[in-house]
This record gives structure tokens, C-alpha cells and sequence, in this order.
């Protein structure tokens, strides 16, 4: 396989993104919500998959930030956690390329490493439409947040691909295994008030205007706030999945739970069919707590499944960059 350049294969399929509000998306949980998801699955990682791990991140550009604070003993599990947020921290980093929310030309699909400079947006999500009343569907544009797990759970298996490569993948699936464990990371709703979809409730306010408080916005929040230790205490508080959740690892079947759970709990009373403005009630918050809390559950577990896969094999160990350089 070339690992400098996957093309893109199927043609470009986008929803127009019209209107003041723009193609702005916002994260999926928080950075506090993927350090969660990251430290459930540490915590089941197994001691090839760990020091494997460990080694990659090492090799991230941001590596030396991650661990400018915590003590030696802490270092590897909060420069794990902290990678699970890079996919947006490089967002607001200078030198990105801000390639917009929908997959234009083969730059969208290419896997090359950190020299890649684009944000990818568009891998964060994926945009599958649904309609409560008949409102016209277009098709599911590619790639997104399935097909690209798929794609770099391939290159961290693969021993002979490189290890700046797999480092960048591993980074990439830290971070999307989570988004796409956000319900609203999974859908967008179609209807006769938002016809061109509603971009994963980034369309649908709580409050009136100048309040930017969207139901997305909600959703990535609900878990509250924090930083790695806290996330770290939060992880062994969350309920255990189910057996057979866990071992799932058809990124398909997790599109499709997450699917499920957007449309019957996040659409769900008081949100109606249009933009709103919709004031949550106590009983919609308290239920949206503890879907979060079983999917960021499920999305650690699972994710630790998929790297003690990976991981288990690879050959040699990358060495760590000398002090002061960058991959």
C-alpha cells in the first residue's frame, strides 16, 4: 500500500451549508469528554498495547507540551489522554489549514503523516440524514469519521508502515473513536424548517439569540468539565457496558447505536421540529447525563479493544525524538 497518498474514490458528496450560520461545527464531548473516553481505555489496554502507544505519541509534535506538567510516573496516561484531544487542538494551532466541513478533492482522504496541515473537519463526523417528515435526503458524504477509523485502524495493524504514520493515526483514532460515539456526531435531521439538514443540532438553538447556546453545544458539554486527573476519576465512576458492546468493532454497528440514540433520546421533547428556540428541562438534562456517561463508557472500552488489536504487534519500538525536536 502507498501510505504517502490514499485517493479519494468516491465521488464528492456534501450538504451545502447555507445561510448566517455558516458550516461551523463544534467538538464532539469536550476536550474533557475525550480525555474521559481515553482514560477508560487505558485503564484496558494491555502492557504490549500501553508501551506501543506510549512510543507513537512520543512522536507527535505536541508530545513535549503534554508532559511539560505532570510528575515522571504520570507522564505516559496524561500524554494519552491529552492526544485524544489534538484532532481539535490543531484547530486554533498556526500552520493549519482550515479545509472547511465538507470533503473537496483527493486532499480530503490523503493519509501522510503530520506534514498533513489540513484540519479535516470533515473526518469528525458523519453526516447521515434522517427526516421525522419527509423532508428530501441527500447521500452521506465521504470520508468521515466511519471511513477513516477503518482506514487508520489498517495502518496501525500494518508492522511495515511508518512509524511517524501510525503515530498520526493513533492520534486520529484517540480522537474519532469518541466522536463518533456523540449521537450528534452521527446524524442530520432534515426537516420543512431546515431543509439543507441542521449539522448535527448546530442548527438548533436553546435560548433566543445573542445566547449561542446550540443543542450540540449541550451535548458536548454534559459530562461537565475538567482536566486529565479528573477525567481519570470520572472513568472508573462510569457504568460498565455490556459484554457485547464492547467487543463490538464494527464501526458500522456504532454509527448506527449512536444513530439511534439521536433520534429517539437527543430529538426528543422538549426539542421540536424546527431551529427553536428550545429550553431544556430538568428531565431531558438529567436522561442526556447518563446517555453521556454509558456512551463515553462504551467509546473507552471499545477503543481499547481496537488498539490491543493494532498494536499487538509492529516491530521495534520507535525512539523517542531528541529534546527539542519535532517529528
Amino acid at each position: 500500500m502507498d501510505y504517502r497518498r490514499v485517493r479519494l474514490r468516491s465521488g464528492v458528496l456534501s450538504l451545502l451549508c447555507l445561510g448566517a450560520l455558516g458550516c461551523a461545527r463544534v467538538r464532539a464531548w469536550d476536550d474533557f469528554g475525550h480525555m474521559t473516553v481515553a482514560a477508560v481505555a487505558w485503564e484496558h489496554l494491555t502492557p504490549v498495547a500501553r508501551a506501543r502507544a506510549t512510543a507513537l505519541l512520543r512522536l507527535n509534535p505536541d508530545y513535549a507540551h503534554w508532559v511539560s506538567e505532570p510528575s515522571t510516573d504520570q507522564r505516559d496516561v496524561v500524554a494519552f489522554l491529552r492526544a485524544s484531544t489534538w484532532a481539535d487542538a490543531i484547530k486554533h494551532e498556526a500552520g493549519y489549514l482550515d479545509d472547511g466541513d465538507r470533503p473537496e478533492g483527493a486532499d480530503a482522504n490523503q493519509n501522510i503523516g503530520y506534514e498533513d496541515r489540513h484540519e479535516h473537519r470533515y473526518w469528525h463526523f458523519v453526516d447521515v440524514p434522517f427526516s421525522p417528515d419527509a423532508t428530501p435526503l441527500p447521500e452521506v458524504p465521504t470520508p468521515n469519521a466511519a471511513t477513516r477509523i477503518a482506514d487508520f485502524r489498517r495502518v496501525l495493524a500494518d508492522p511495515k508502515a511508518p512509524a511517524t504514520l501510525r503515530s498520526y493515526d493513533l492520534t486520529w483514532v484517540l480522537h474519532l473513536v469518541g466522536d463518533l460515539h456523540q449521537p450528534l456526531h452521527a446524524v442530520s435531521r432534515f426537516t420543512h424548517d431546515l431543509p439543507q439538514g441542521d449539522l448535527g443540532g448546530n442548527r438548533i438553538r436553546l435560548c433566543d439569540p445573542p445566547c449561542r447556546q446550540e443543542l450540540h453545544y449541550f451535548w458536548d458539554r454534559v459530562l461537565g468539565r475538567g482536566g486529565p486527573d479528573e477525567a481519570l476519576v470520572l472513568a472508573r465512576q462510569l457504568p460498565t457496558p455490556p459484554g457485547h458492546q464492547v467487543t463490538d468493532t464494527r464501526i458500522a454497528d456504532w454509527l448506527d447505536e449512536s444513530g439511534r440514540i439521536a433520534r429517539h433520546a437527543v430529538y426528543a421533547t422538549p426539542i421540536g421540529l424546527g431551529a427553536g428556540p428550545y429550553p431544556l428541562t430538568d428531565a431531558y438534562r438529567h436522561r442526556a447525563q447518563n446517555i453521556a456517561r454509558a456512551q463515553v463508557a462504551l467509546a473507552g472500552r471499545r477503543l481499547a479493544v481496537l488498539l490491543n488489536t493494532a498494536l499487538a504487534r509492529g516491530g521495534p519500538l520507535p525512539a523517542p525524538p531528541e529534546s527539542g525536536s519535532r517529528p
